[in-house]
């Protein structure tokens, strides 16, 4: 499948007290340029993050973001403290009081100021880890998808315009002989009118300088080969807008040298409207990875 540069996905987790929000969008870009906004609490994440990212895409300036947010009701939570840990230092207080009879109680403040007595309702990063894995590679799936069904919308516009500059070759082919033979009979009449005798094989000389000097038909069948190659690629798939910009540079090229060499407006009028639609193909092109 044809696959645009231009995504968007997002996933989110509930994880009881808290829940993460992963988000990925892009743009286009001529090599993969990845942007991260994480959170202080999933900063680590990134390396990981940054290979998966690289595994599967190739193209595009990416954006990644992630953050962990904190639930209402685990904002709200009463503050509690660590049973276990208090039931050990009223234990060793008891303990050390038999010994040291005068000693002094332990007060309330000293209580909560011990290390690990407020009971930890925070989720660890190892334990956030394996979650951020599983929701980025939903978020990638979800954003290739996005980037699928994008492409598929402008390889049928480039399709499109392909068929027209299909139809603008066959017009202008058959014009050739008819602007040789209206030559021919233009040069005839103006030698006619120069000199009492003809000389026919100058005549047929100066025709046939003519039919070279204005010849497309190269050019023509070069069109016709470039844009089977870009029907090709369209079809095939695949990381392929390298390879199609290059094929508008060189239909542009076939464009330009037939408007030069052109001897009727026609002609002319036919060159123009292929470098419109050269034009609005190469614009759709600028977005395919």
């Amino acid at each position: 499948m044809i696959l645009s540069m231009t995504g968007f996905a997002v996933q989110h987790r509930e994880l009881g007290r808290v829940s993460l929000h992963i988000e990925l969008r892009s743009v286009n870009s001529r090599f993969l340029d990845l942007a991260f906004r994480l959170g202080d609490d999933v900063r680590l994440a990134e390396p990981a993050l940054r290979e998966m990212l690289t595994a599967r895409l190739s193209r595009g300036k990416v954006e990644c973001r992630l953050y962990l947010q904190k639930n209402d009701a685990a904002s709200t939570a009463e503050m509690s403290l660590n049973g276990a840990l208090l039931q050990q230092l009223k234990a060793a207080q008891t303990q050390a009081q038999v010994v040291f009879p005068q000693a002094k109680a332990l007060s309330v403040s000293e209580l909560l100021r011990w290390p690990g007595m407020m009971a930890d309702d925070s989720v660890g990063f190892d334990e956030l880890m394996p979650v951020i894995r599983e929701m980025a590679e939903a978020a990638i799936d979800e954003f290739l998808a996005s980037r699928q069904r994008e492409g598929e919308k402008l390889a049928g516009i480039i399709r499109e315009r392909v068929d027209g500059m299909r139809e603008l070759v066959l017009r202008a082919a058959p014009q050739m002989p008819v602007l040789v033979e209206a030559y021919q009979a233009k040069l005839t009449e103006r030698l006619r009118e120069a000199v009492a005798t003809l000389d026919e094989d100058r005549i047929r000389q100066e025709v046939a300088l003519f039919a070279q000097r204005i010849d497309v038909d190269e050019e023509l069948d070069r069109l016709r080969t470039h844009l089977d190659e870009v029907t090709r690629i369209l079809k095939k798939g695949g990381i392929s807008g390298k390879r199609l910009d290059f094929l508008m540079q060189e239909l542009n090229r076939e464009a330009n040298t037939l408007a030069s060499k052109s001897a009727a407006t026609d002609v002319t009028a036919v060159a123009m409207e292929m470098k419109v639609l050269i034009e609005q193909m190469r614009e759709q092109v600028q977005n395919i990875e």
